[in-house]
């Protein structure tokens, strides 16, 4: 590629480049020394399973692979146990050692279904924060001062507000940053939300002689709501490590309009390829179901394979375009000598949701069918027998003893 392509490459999708100009030229000046840039992207491992939201970032991260750079995946070991305040209106509770180190181990399977393993680095940040002395934060603290943080619209919201702030919250983005000056990062990459954290790096990097780094944030990916942003809470996601058939299943959900958000952000598709497919579905020369197929059919083939991804489309068209049922249909069982549960906590024992809650917006909504009638009551009880709940395009047999 040419410099401007590659440019034009590394940005697309992006919200904030700060700055342009800097990442130009140090694409340049990569390309005169022969030294491939160093990317970083640190995730704290707060849960175990990562959905196509994470994803929209490790892409960006496989964009500068493809180009040569050095890509680093920072598991946030140390700063998990800080907890990130981005977007908390209280103090989020630190996880323990054990549960990071678990979730860790998932990361690191799940990030190498798009990023070549043999080209990326993994490490963890316990490596050069564990070691850090007393001393040493004293003088990284020094660094930066309070009013720069209160800068920070989570933290200054709740200093109006009058909410706690714990000082150790402070340390958060101190800490991200000084990943930056530990691995003399040249672009760090992250969501929209971590904005104020990848500049904390970019303004500290000075006062260790080193030049500021390039920020580059990528958008929040929406959920298949089409309203909130993908969240395994709200039940609105697409996990990476679901079966081939459920995650073709929740693609071909989104509206026609969410669909052309997902080929930006979770292909490699240029924005001219994108623009020719919106410009052939507006002639009606392709049709907006068949444009969702081929998404659908690439979105998959990148978590499991092609083979996989044709037997999931074909599948789809059995079950849904044609009215016929899933092949393989899980079977949960349920005593009705134990505790009585409502619908929304059985949807929850049978995979249908997330949590009682959102099982309940998904009832409330009319999204809930058992053996084939809309159910809207939550307190729905059953008797014994065989009973078929199906969620959208999710079924679930529930055997009632």
């Amino acid at each position: 590629m040419t410099l401007d392509e590659q440019v034009k490459y590394l940005t697309k999708g992006c919200v904030d480049v700060i700055r342009a100009a800097d990442l130009r030229a140090r694409l340049e000046r990569a390309h005169q020394q022969g030294r491939p840039l160093v990317v970083k992207v640190g995730f704290d491992p707060t849960s175990p399973d990562l959905h196509l939201g994470h994803t929209v970032l490790i892409r960006k991260m496989k964009h500068f692979q493809d180009l040569g750079h050095t890509v680093i995946f920072v598991v946030g070991d140390f700063t998990a146990l800080i907890g990130d305040p981005t977007g908390r209106s209280k103090t989020r509770p630190p996880l323990s050692r054990e549960q990071i180190a678990d979730n860790a181990e998932t990361y690191k399977t799940q990030v190498f279904k798009l990023l070549d393993p043999e080209k990326t680095v993994v490490d963890f940040n316990s490596r050069w924060l564990g070691a850090l002395a007393s001393e040493d934060w004293v003088r990284l603290a020094a660094r930066y001062n309070v009013a720069q943080m209160l800068e920070r619209r989570d933290f200054r919201q709740r200093y109006d507000k009058g909410q706690p702030i714990a000082i150790h919250e402070f340390l958060y983005p101190l800490a991200q940053a000084y990943d930056s000056v530990f691995l003399k990062t040249d672009v760090e990459l992250g969501g929209t939300d971590q904005l104020f954290n990848l500049n904390v790096g970019r303004d500290i990097m000075p006062s260790f002689d080193l030049e500021a780094q390039v920020v580059m944030t990528v958008p929040l990916l929406v959920g298949l709501d089409g309203a909130e942003k993908m969240t395994k809470s709200t039940g609105n996601y697409v996990g990476i490590t679901e079966s081939s058939v459920e995650m073709f299943g929740k693609l071909m959900s989104i509206s026609d309009e969410l669909m052309w958000v997902y080929y930006e952000l979770l292909t490699d598709d240029s924005v001219e390829e994108i623009e020719g497919l919106k410009a052939r579905v507006n002639d009606g020369n392709l049709h907006p179901k068949q444009a969702k197929v081929d998404l659908a059919r690439r979105v998959v083939t990148d978590f499991h394979a092609a083979a996989e991804a044709e037997k999931a489309a074909v599948e789809f068209d059995r079950v849904y375009a044609r009215g016929g049922q899933p092949a393989d249909i899980p079977e949960f069982r349920l005593e009705l000598a134990g505790e009585w549960k409502p619908l929304n906590r059985i949807m929850v024992d049978v995979s249908m949701a997330s949590s009682a809650s959102a099982a309940t917006r998904k009832i409330s909504s009319g999204a809930v069918l058992i053996d084939g009638v809309k159910i809207l009551n939550r307190h729905w009880k059953p008797v014994s027998g065989e009973y078929l709940i199906q969620v959208g395009r999710r079924f679930a047999r529930l055997l009632v003893r």
